[in-house]
């Protein structure tokens, strides 16, 4: 018969646990929470101290059963749901459940699935921690005010099936705002002249930087024509030289939003799938002889902290592989980001550096093996020496215009020889040579190039970028950004292109509405510091029905004013001139998730959707006759095929071009890498670097 019974959120949380623990223990999953509130309603007492109304979750009655069953087999129950405020609502509803005793030892907590870890856990079980339960409750609470006071009045006045959130709603402003700061840019001209000289045979660039000892900016072409004239003559002689040395030191090991953000940059991942992937590799993988194994540390948190243990092992790692050079003097100590980290766990790591992703690449899923090893190499690079660069700046007179060259090179890799973070504009560190040069040089002029820009507005949100702010404003927890950036996306309120956010016309109108009428829950210093208020809670300092009071006075008067002012919006779709061929009405244009489409004006008696295609002016290369257009596949992501489909099964992934290959005339195919956008050929090597004018 069996000691204890352990309750965990996922079979396979309980299938690595199981085997850790030996035929001693009964580990069975709650596949996640067992009671919340009711859909149908709000599910609050508000008047009796916010007092929530829970339920059994629909279709959980046979795993609760099965639970109840074995808890009569065992002396001792441990609940080890996952070490957050979640997990620790979901021990809390358990307890209850199972009517264990609130002052009972039963709280079993660990940040990495291994057998250390889990046993170690074992040994120091802790009461349920009901300060973080208030924490959860508060949260869930006020989210469910929020949404389900604001959702009616949006479904009465502007349409069925709208929704508002604490969260989203801010995420939404976001988006909205920056399109808005978009559409009122206007760009500005300015130039720049770039310099290609000859020091000896070596040729380099200089850019210009001044003229008559004052630094100048280009706004016209006449200002560049002057300059050009007045250099018809030039002498190009080297004015100054500084050479020193910079160091460059690591990122931090991730927290939830950083490698949300990477993992977008460097693997394309959107960040659910980050965080599901995650999920797998922290909850155990089975890795041949040595059975099933955590990978990494839990991915939700928003400490850099970092496990004495954990250190050491890096230390022996990457002096035993590097060299003693590649390791700091004293280990290195992060920082918390910012006053409102919680610093509740470790920092997202792997669970033994010992594991190299080569070694266990045979056992994983593409995408388990990319996540892992990018977590595995940040880790890594976080714990290792500075770079060195040697830098070199050269300032070169040209009568009274001086031009500027600066050029860096690797003097010591330290952590750049494992890895280097990635950034949003795609930009690269890429080490610039200069010739050696001395003050009184003379170098030759090859080229002189003027170029014509225009300043360019504000980039529109990634999920990246989007992540980002919010993480940087306060707004949200590591355990919130996925599902946040979900829920705006599947609501209709944006749209996708090109990876960037745009609101959709009807994300506008809720916007519109919630800046007009509940401008507080659209404030980021209110929302961030409701967010605080909440951790003060987690930490015993706030009692948390006394918040909820404090927001839900004015809330309520701001909800009394808006359902007597707010005017009923009518919205109409914008007919188009197609004809639906199942029942010959107008198509009209409809927004989904990725964007506009065509449906049926008949809806719901017809359902007919088209998708709005783009021609993009290429041949088809396969039946000659049709042409090449822009789709959207299931999941939105953007495909090329012939408009003659059936008939033609042509399609690419990658934008064909309209110019045929010059070296074999076969296909040339647009391809974009961190350097830029270049044309490639199906067939042969040919590869054309296409120049950005906007440089």
């Amino acid at each position: 018969m069996a000691d204890a019974l352990v309750i965990v959120e996922s079979p396979a949380k309980a299938k690595t646990i199981g085997k850790y623990l030996g035929s001693k223990f009964i580990v069975k999953a709650s596949m996640g929470h067992i009671r919340d509130l009711p859909k149908s309603q709000i599910g609050v007492e508000i008047n009796n101290n916010f007092e929530p109304k829970y339920i059994t979750i629909r279709g959980k009655g046979s795993i609760l059963k099965e639970l109840k069953d074995a808890r009569k087999k065992v002396k001792k129950v441990y609940l080890a749901a996952d070490p957050d405020r979640e997990g620790e609502a979901i021990a809390w509803h358990l307890a209850h459940y199972l009517e264990l005793d609130e002052s009972e030892e039963c709280r079993v907590v660990f940040n990495e699935i291994t057998k250390q870890a889990v046993k170690d856990a074992f040994k120091t079980p802790r009461k349920i921690d009901i300060d973080l339960v208030n924490a959860q409750q508060a949260r869930r609470i006020l989210d469910r005010l929020v949404g389900y006071k604001i959702s009616p009045l949006l479904w009465k006045k502007v349409k069925k099936g709208l929704s508002a959130g604490r969260v989203q709603s801010v995420a939404l402003k976001l988006v909205y705002d920056r399109e808005n700061d978009v559409k009122a840019f206007v760009p500005e001209e300015y130039w720049s002249i770039t310099a290609k000289l000859l020091a000896g045979t070596t040729e380099f660039e200089a850019k210009f930087h001044s003229i008559n000892g004052e630094k100048k900016e280009l706004t016209n072409e006449q200002e560049v024509n002057e300059i050009l004239k007045g250099l018809e003559k030039a002498k190009y002689v080297i004015h100054d030289v500084k050479e020193k040395e910079r160091q460059r030191n690591p990122s931090p090991p991730f927290i939830t939003s950083s490698l949300q953000q990477e993992a977008a940059r460097k693997l394309n991942f959107r960040a659910s799938k980050t965080m599901s992937v995650a999920q797998q590799l922290y909850e155990g993988i089975e890795l041949g002889s040595e059975g099933t194994v955590g990978l990494i540390t839990y991915m939700r948190t928003d400490s850099t902290r970092i496990s004495p243990i954990a250190q050491e092992e890096a230390k022996e790692f990457i002096v035993q592989k590097y060299g003693d050079a590649f390791y700091p003097e004293t280990p290195r100590v992060y920082l918390k980001k910012a006053a409102n980290s919680q610093d509740a766990h470790e920092a997202i790591r792997p669970s033994s550096i010992m594991r190299e992703p080569d070694q266990v690449k045979a056992y994983l899923s593409r995408d388990q093996h990319r996540l892992y090893k990018l977590v595995w190499e940040r880790f890594v690079a976080s714990q290792m020496s500075s770079a060195v660069l040697d830098t070199m700046t050269v300032d070169i007179t040209a009568g009274d215009t001086l031009f500027r060259a600066a050029g860096s090179k690797m003097k010591f890799p330290g952590f750049m020889k494992v890895y280097v973070e990635g950034n949003d504009d795609g930009t690269t560190d890429e080490d610039k040579l200069l010739p050696p040069m001395k003050k009184g040089d003379k170098v030759k002029k090859n080229q002189l190039d003027p170029k014509q820009h225009f300043t360019q507005p504000p980039p529109r949100y990634t999920e990246a970028r989007l992540v980002k702010a919010l993480e940087e404003m306060g707004i949200g927890r590591p355990s919130t950004y996925a599902p946040t950036l979900e829920t705006i996306q599947k609501r209709g309120y944006v749209a996708i292109d090109e990876k960037k956010f745009i609101p959709t016309e009807l994300g506008e109108l809720v916007i519109q509405q919630m800046i007009e009428y509940f401008p507080e829950i659209l404030d980021i210093e209110f929302t961030a510091h409701m967010e605080g208020e909440l951790d003060s809670v987690e930490e015993g300092k706030e009692n948390w029905v006394k918040i909820l009071s404090s927001f839900y006075e004015s809330f309520e008067k701001r909800l009394i004013f808006a359902e007597a002012e707010m005017e009923k919006i009518e919205i109409k779709d914008e007919v188009s001139e197609e004809i639906c061929e199942k029942c010959g009405l107008h198509l009209v244009y409809k927004m989904g998730r990725y964007g506009k489409f065509l449906a049926c004006s008949g809806f719901p008696d017809c359902r007919n959707t088209k998708p709005i295609v783009k021609d993009i002016g290429v041949t088809c290369p396969t039946c000659k006759e049709g042409h090449i257009i822009e789709r959207r596949s299931k999941k939105g992501r953007i495909f090329y095929g012939c408009d003659q489909y059936p008939a033609c099964e042509f399609v690419s992934w990658d934008k064909p071009i309209a110019q045929p290959c010059p070296k074999c005339s076969s296909m040339l195919i647009e391809k974009k890498n961190k350097n830029g956008v270049f044309h490639q050929c199906v067939q042969c090597d040919y590869k054309e670097e296409i120049p950005d004018n906007d440089e």
